[in-house]
């Protein structure tokens, strides 16, 4: 582990992804079963591993094996020890490198302070695991090459980079446990559990595969609750919603013995099919079985969310602004939040991905900024795109460097307009006021210093010494606009924006009814025919209203007008295009 201790036998993960002697041993019971059930007609897709990565020791092994690995690693990717100091900025406290052999992963005992060496590290941990796991893959296919791999991941996993895993696998499998409550707050673990699953597809932007869920309850939160009547049904569908073209569980039958004895499962204890959940489970089965049109249909987004692991990982390691907490995740889900409730398709994207594909932008939190990142940022409001950025936008390199010349990098300061000066944290308990269009709104952990240049100035503070400087801004830049707020919102500010510029952007929601609280809907298609899927996450009957005419995919029936939902029900409608 980091403290350099070897490990003793236990616990779930306890292994070298490095050593070759488990790589071979892995490697034939893969083939062994490959043999025995790779060819097997009913065999339609393999599962490679289990969540790989858990919890424990951070996902990696810091023995020898793992150390030469790790300098041969970073080897290729600098060339030389020079460069690589110089990308690292080593000089710092006297940390020069003179030999690879020198380098060490970050340890508890040793050098935990060079952020350089800690994300490149977190990088190996992914390279290193993909290559694991592709050396599993290569005994599957040695056997029968055509069937079809997975792995199942868990969502936003800190950890580990999924977008690497997901290049190697034939679909993208996912593990998801929301804590349902019965509680108003269901409607915040609705919106996150979405978020989860457009993470997913938008890995591949393909269909997925939900392969671990509960048609109850789990035994790990630290409060296990059981599912109200109707959750199981909804959070499953919602799966179906955003893309996932399966609903499977974890587990069957409850284990008799050991940690997850009363884990939620399809078969209770009693051993029978007499039980309330597995009423629930046969239920969402006949549903699922009239849905299959619905399988292989595809998300089209107009909009997305930025969301990149490196930058969390450098953001989360950095030093200063709240130093133990940022709040990348939740800054995301709050973002996420004001387009899920209108019912907006959302992809949550990489740095990676084709920008021009959509006509509106948010970039949450983007820290870390490559000169490519940028470039493309910069081309995407050139060519007319609507780019909503937040604080920290552009500070440090792909390497955590420190861009000089001011903040945000380069010529991001031409897109939005401004300059960030300074950055001011608020303590847990302090506020600010910003004022926009007459309406004061709340700030929290976060203001920003910023100078507009060529930007419009929309909202301002209203206290302390920065007050009258701009909250938030807007820039025309070539065909496209860019917008920056600077501070952290209780989510009301936000939610006006957004709503500010999904008008402006004409993306609207596929159902043409209001939605009320709680309630949102979500599509696919085929190109032909559009799916939506009406969703109702409150514990009590709400009611919208649609002037177009939709047939229900599971019956046929005609729905127009005023449209009536049970509480947790789900109305799967569908309509020629």
């Amino acid at each position: 582990n980091a403290d350099g201790d070897r490990i003793r036998f236990g616990s779930r993960h306890n292994h070298c992804y490095t050593s070759p002697i488990y790589r071979e041993k892995v490697a034939t019971i893969n083939r062994k079963l490959a043999e025995r059930y790779g060819n097997h007609p009913a065999v339609i897709g393999w599962h490679i591993s289990n969540e790989y990565g858990g919890n424990e020791h951070k996902c990696m092994c810091c023995c020898e094996l793992c150390k030469a690995e790790f300098r041969s690693w970073l080897k290729e990717k600098y060339g030389t020890i020079d460069e690589l100091n110089k990308q690292w900025w080593s000089y710092f406290w006297s940390h020069t490198y003179p030999d690879w052999d020198y380098i060490d992963p970050p340890m508890t005992n040793g050098e935990s302070s060079t952020h350089g060496l800690k994300i490149d590290w977190r990088r190996f941990i992914t390279h290193q695991t993909v290559d694991f796991m592709k050396n599993e893959i290569r005994a599957v296919k040695s056997v029968n090459p055509s069937i079809p791999v997975t792995t199942n991941l868990m969502s936003f996993f800190p950890f580990l980079d999924y977008r690497e895993f997901a290049k190697e696998v034939d679909f993208v499998s996912n593990d998801l446990y929301p804590a349902w409550s019965g509680q108003p707050s269901d409607i915040n673990v609705a919106s996150e559990s979405a978020a989860m699953h457009d993470l997913i597809r938008s890995l591949k932007h393909k269909p997925f595969v939900l392969m671990e869920s509960t048609p109850s309850l789990v035994n790990w939160h630290t409060y296990n609750k059981l599912k109200r009547p109707g959750q199981h049904e909804v959070a499953s569908l919602q799966a179906v919603a955003h893309g996932s073209d399966s609903v499977m569980y974890f587990q069957w039958r409850k284990s008799r013995g050991s940690s997850e004895k009363f884990h939620g499962a399809v078969v209770d204890h009693v051993g029978s099919e007499h039980t309330r959940v597995f009423r629930e489970v046969s239920a969402l089965g006949k549903r699922l079985g009239q849905l299959d049109e619905i399988v292989g249909t595809k998300t089209v987004s107009r909009a997305a969310i930025l969301y990149d692991w490196a930058n969390r990982w450098a953001l989360d390691d950095s030093q200063g602004f709240q130093r133990l907490d940022k709040k990348v995740l939740p800054t995301l889900y709050k973002h996420y939040h004001t387009l899920w409730k209108r019912g907006i398709n959302t992809d949550i994207i990489s740095n990676e991905d084709d920008f021009g594909q959509y006509d509106l932008i948010i970039a949450p939190m983007m820290y870390m900024t490559s000169n490519a990142l940028i470039e493309k940022m910069e081309s995407y409001v050139k060519n007319g795109g609507t780019l909503l950025a937040t604080y920290m936008l552009g500070m440090v390199n792909e390497n955590d460097l420190v861009h000089l010349g001011g903040f945000p990098a380069g010529a991001l300061k031409d897109v939005f307009g401004i300059w960030n000066e300074e950055i001011d944290t608020l303590y847990p308990n302090e506020t600010n006021t910003v004022e926009w269009n007459g309406k004061d709104y709340t700030a929290v952990d976060y203001c920003e210093l910023v100078h507009p240049t060529t930007a419009e100035t929309l909202a301002t503070y209203k206290t302390d010494f920065y007050a009258g400087m701009p909250a938030i801004t807007k820039n025309s830049y070539g065909k496209g606009t860019a917008y920056y707020v600077t501070f952290r919102d209780k989510g009301d500010a936000s939610d006006h924006l957004t709503e500010l510029l999904l008008e402006a952007c004409g993306i609207t929601s596929d159902f043409d009814g209001a939605l009320p609280e709680g309630v949102t809907v979500h599509s696919r298609t085929d190109g032909k025919t559009l799916y939506v899927f009406l969703q109702n996450f409150n514990a009590k009957t709400a009611t919208t209203k649609t002037a177009k005419e939709w047939k229900t995919v599971e019956d046929g029936k005609t729905v127009t007008g005023e449209i009536t939902l049970a509480p947790y029900e789900t109305l799967i409608l569908s309509k020629k295009q």
